[in-house]
């Protein structure tokens, strides 16, 4: 938190959250398009604002509660100073009117365990009937309790340039606090957020920026030296260097996306990883011709399909109030086209990943029993076993369900296939 809490540092927060509040982009975009425009603002204020803004997206449902009915960007941000972040009155005088002394002293008052479980969970009531249907009430509230911390950064140390040993040494003796992820055998985790765009690390390409649940799914496919790979919904490519860097840069690995404008996003961080052998191809769609051209030829494809990323709350809180019920059903749809057209890639003795960052079954579940009785073609393999072979020491199943509850990380599903 800044120095001293400036009713004008107040009102940027203000500005940011009306925006937010909008759902007409990502958060995480209007914030950054927001400091752009406002470059006077030093790193500890925007950190602030960030913060506080977040913290009004995390527990919006429950603090609207605590307004009296006077559900203002102004009022959201007093309630979570007061009841989320625990100022006292004296630290809030400066931003106070007279008729909100009374109000707030109320609004801290009010006992969460009374309000209604959807509010409480401070999630929509559609998307809190669901996960009570699939985990019942007492873990929905649960998971929707660690949905709403603060998630850590998590990073990936690049294999092809480093060693997670040297750079944990590097991080400490700079003083970073860092130290192994439990289950990624690759990853790091930062006790913090420290700005690493200038780390001498990072400019390297020595380490990236990702969970370590994410990393996981590299793990699964489980790409080899001299293979061809495809990741088939490469966006910015976080899993594409992975499992570049697990090929130890040969073979042949393509990022396939139907957006130039996430590729592009790709180039500069390939260009720090050093690989050699990722081949980044915009696509029309899943059914482009240069698709269709690789049929049967790969080794390994690991489909991340586009969801509804309700596995990520912790990064991405503005999710659970962007999504509906309508865009769940239309990105089902989506899902097992996507599937289908990747399959059609795979050699007889290959192997498909399919995953998503939701924990909804109708993303996960759904889509898989309903590829594989219309594919007999593709037999299940066990991705707990894949991952304990591989020394990663992990408790799971068939499909890998990966819970910020259970393992502390985003929540992602994967199924795992070979085919015959």
């Amino acid at each position: 938190m800044p120095g001293a809490l400036s009713p004008a540092l107040f009102a940027r927060a203000e500005a940011v959250l009306g925006e937010l509040l909008r759902f007409s982009s990502a958060a995480d975009v209007v914030l950054s398009a927001y400091f752009r425009r406002n470059p006077e603002l030093g790193r500890a204020d925007r950190a602030f604002v960030a913060e506080l803004a977040y913290t009004v997206l995390r527990r919006r449902r429950s603090l609207a509660e605590r307004c009296a009915g006077d559900v203002t960007s102004r009022r959201l941000l007093l309630a979570a100073l007061a009841c989320e972040q625990g100022l006292n009155r004296r630290q809030m005088d400066t931003l106070l009117r007279d008729p909100e002394g009374k109000w707030l002293s109320e609004a801290k008052a009010l006992v969460r365990a009374s309000l209604p479980p959807a509010v409480r969970c401070d999630l929509p009531d559609w998307l809190h009937a669901l996960l009570v249907a699939q985990y019942g009430e007492e873990a929905t509230e649960a998971l929707a309790e660690a949905s709403n911390r603060q998630a850590p950064l998590d990073l990936r140390v690049n294999v092809q340039k480093a060693t997670r040993e040297a750079v944990i040494e590097r991080l400490v003796a700079d003083g970073i606090a860092a130290s192994a992820t439990p289950l990624s055998p690759i990853g790091v985790r930062l006790n913090g957020k420290p700005s690493l765009a200038k780390y001498p690390l990072f400019l390297d390409g020595s380490i990236e920026v990702q969970d370590e649940g994410s990393q996981l799914l590299g793990f699964l496919l489980q790409p080899r030296r001299g293979e061809m790979v495809a990741d088939f919904c490469a966006g910015a490519g976080g899993k594409t260097l992975l499992l570049g860097a697990l090929m130890r840069s040969q073979g042949r690995l393509y990022a396939f996306d139907v957006s130039a404008r996430r590729l592009a996003a790709l180039k500069p961080r390939l260009a720090r990883s050093g690989l050699s052998n990722v081949h980044p191809v915009c696509i029309d769609s899943e059914r482009d011709a240069r698709v269709r051209r690789l049929a049967g030829k790969l080794d390994r494809v690991l489909v991340d399909a586009p969801c509804s990323g309700l596995g990520t709350l912790r990064r991405n809180p503005d999710l659970k109030w962007r999504q509906t019920p309508q865009a769940i059903a239309e990105l089902g749809v989506k899902q097992a086209s996507i599937l289908a057209a990747a399959a059609t890639l795979v050699k007889p003795g290959g192997r498909l990943v399919y995953a998503t960052c939701s924990p909804l079954a109708a993303e996960n579940d759904a889509i898989v029993d309903a590829f594989i009785a219309a594919h007999p073609e593709f037999t299940p393999l066990s991705a707990g076993d894949i991952l304990r072979e591989q020394g990663i020491a992990i408790t799971a199943g068939d499909r890998l369900r990966l819970s910020v509850l259970e393992h502390g990380v985003d929540g992602f599903f994967a199924a795992v296939f070979q085919r015959q």
